[in-house]
């Protein structure tokens, strides 16, 4: 299938450049919001309760009105068809407006191949296609999988983002192995539920924002550089003219390790006994 993104004309400095994913084709036309689904909320913005900024570079943006997504899926044997596939300005992927046969009608993450009309289910057991939920210990070794739970009836935690999808690698007693889509493999319980497929909107990682004034829409506030700071305002920061970092290793503004293969995890985090092999350690090989 052709890449469906579309680049535009520099018609204005800011379109140089610029791709976006075509919605026109990728979305259902015409469909307002559900309303019995939506909420206004209020975005911290990177404060936390005492009003502090806890993460910088964010601020602003656009009003949003928040969609509630069902992660759990928690109707079994129920099936349900899609009627609408819709833009979340809250997340990367798409969302489908599902109703089950019983009336009831709720939001989930749109899997990639499923479009209007399409029928998906939520069973111990279900049918091997794109969209539908069932446990892992049913799904074959080296199927594809998204909206996996990390606990039993805890709702879908991982591989969530547009394209993203995990490989089911195998079992171990009661636990399934799971490569997750940064390649590290983790033990999740095998009697927790999966997705079966990919994400959808998977162009989404080929878009270009082109002006900084899009980025300003999403609630992205500008990013200085360390070494273009004062030393007094960044380990980085100071020196006449251009200066790299002047230290071996990468440290956060507050001189605190950060990226570059350095070990950030911390060593006694309670998940650590489930993960089977490093995300470091498989790219390497």
């Amino acid at each position: 299938m052709a890449v469906r993104v579309k680049k535009y004309k520099p018609k204005t400095p800011g379109l140089r450049g610029t791709v976006l994913p075509l919605y026109r084709r990728l979305l259902s036309r015409g469909n307002a919001p559900h309303r019995a689904l939506t909420s206004g909320v209020k975005r911290d913005v990177g404060r936390n309760s005492g009003g502090r900024i806890t993460v910088r570079h964010k601020g602003g943006g656009h009003k949003r009105l928040y969609r509630t997504i069902d992660f759990l899926q928690d109707k079994f044997s129920i099936p349900a068809t899609v009627e609408s596939v819709e833009y979340d300005p809250n997340r990367s992927s798409f969302i489908s407006l599902v109703c089950y046969a019983d009336g009831e009608r709720r939001y989930i993450v749109t899997p990639d191949g499923v479009s209007v009309g399409d029928t998906l289910l939520t069973a111990e057991k279900a049918p091997l296609k794109p969209g539908n939920r069932m446990m892992l210990r049913n799904i074959p070794v080296g199927t594809a999988i998204y909206n996996i739970e990390m606990k039993v009836r805890g709702g879908a935690k991982i591989a969530r983002a547009a394209g993203n999808a995990a490989t089911l690698l195998g079992y171990d007693a009661s636990f399934a192995h799971i490569r997750m889509p940064s390649h590290e493999v983790r033990k999740v319980p095998a009697n927790c539920f999966a997705s079966i497929g990919a994400v959808g909107n998977k162009e989404h990682h080929l878009r270009v924002v082109g002006k900084a004034g899009r980025s300003r829409w999403m609630g992205k506030r500008p990013t200085v550089r360390g070494s273009a700071m004062n030393a007094v305002d960044h380990p980085y920061g100071g020196g006449e003219g251009k200066q790299g970092r002047g230290r071996r290793r990468a440290v956060t503004k507050w001189g605190k390790p950060s990226g570059k293969g350095q070990k950030t995890r911390k060593p006694k985090r309670y998940s650590n006994p489930h993960i089977v092999r490093k995300r470091h350690m498989a790219k390497r090989k």
